[in-house]
Formats: structure tokens, C-alpha cells, sequence
């Protein structure tokens, strides 16, 4: 039996065990990010709340993008993982209670994490982001794979 390890709101988490399963819940505007390393059998979760920090004093970079995808990076990096090894799969960014206005923060989320992975030339593998669900995000250590389940569905990304 896996074992599950839960990624909080603003968290982060790296594993390197077969056994164990990160999960995060509560997808809604946030970003989840999962990075798997097949060659080094690392992979990391992310449940980043807002796009940027604006000061130098992050007391959490997990809670931002432009900090914390940067940092999960160097993390699963130091653990063995490779830049060109690395596989990203991201959900969330949703818009929850049908709001649009300037705090969108699921677009800006996803903008966010796009303009860092476009400035350092890494691309998303899959994605699952936008709508009006809420989701929660599995990644097996055991294979990498990526599941999301939302309103009693589930399915691969």
C-alpha cells in the first residue's frame, strides 16, 4: 500500500521513495506543479497560492511561484534529478466562483509559471488548468504518473 504524503497550500515536497504517493488538495486559483525525474526515480509537488513575492524577505517561497518552482527545481536538482530529465505536469489556476476581475489569480498563477519556464527554456509536459473546479493532484513515486480528481472523476494528465 502507497503511503500519502500530503502537500499542504503553500508546500512543498520531494520524494525519492517507490512507496510513497504526494498529493495536494484544494487546486482552485492555486498551482500545483509536479516535476518527475524517470532517471534519477525523484519527483516533486508544489502548491504554490500566489504568482510573485514582492519584497526580498519570502518568509515561504513555497507560496509563490517565481520563488518557489525555482527552488523545488534546485531542490529535486540536488537530489540526483537533471534539467533535461525533469518532466512537468501542471494543474490548477482555476477561477473559482465564476469571479473575473483584475484578481484573477489562477490566470496570473499560470501566466507566472509560464513566463519562468519560457525564459529558461523548459516546457510543460501536460497540463489541467483553468475552469471553475476544484482539484486534487497525485504523483506515484513509484511510476511518475500524474492523476487529478475533481467532483467524483478522476483521470491521467
Amino acid at each position: 500500500m502507497l503511503k500519502r504524503i500530503v502537500v499542504g497550500i503553500s508546500d512543498m515536497k520531494i520524494s525519492a521513495r517507490a512507496s510513497e504517493v504526494l498529493v495536494t488538495h484544494s487546486l482552485g486559483s492555486c498551482l500545483g506543479l509536479a516535476a518527475w525525474d524517470a532517471g534519477a526515480r525523484v519527483g516533486g509537488l508544489i502548491h504554490c497560492l500566489l504568482p510573485k513575492a514582492t519584497g526580498p524577505d519570502v518568509k515561504n517561497p513555497n507560496m509563490y511561484v517565481n520563488v518557489g518552482v525555482p527552488a523545488m527545481i534546485r531542490k529535486m536538482l540536488s537530489k540526483g534529478c537533471t534539467k533535461e530529465g525533469l518532466v512537468f505536469r501542471a494543474a490548477g489556476c482555476a477561477r473559482m466562483l465564476g469571479i473575473q476581475n483584475q484578481f484573477d489569480t489562477g490566470s496570473q498563477n499560470l501566466a507566472m509559471l509560464e513566463a519562468l519556464f519560457a525564459k529558461n527554456g523548459v516546457k510543460l509536459a501536460a497540463k489541467d488548468v483553468g475552469g471553475s473546479i476544484p482539484r486534487t493532484m497525485y504523483l506515484c513515486m513509484d511510476t511518475g504518473q500524474v492523476t487529478i480528481t475533481s467532483q467524483g472523476k478522476e483521470w491521467l494528465l
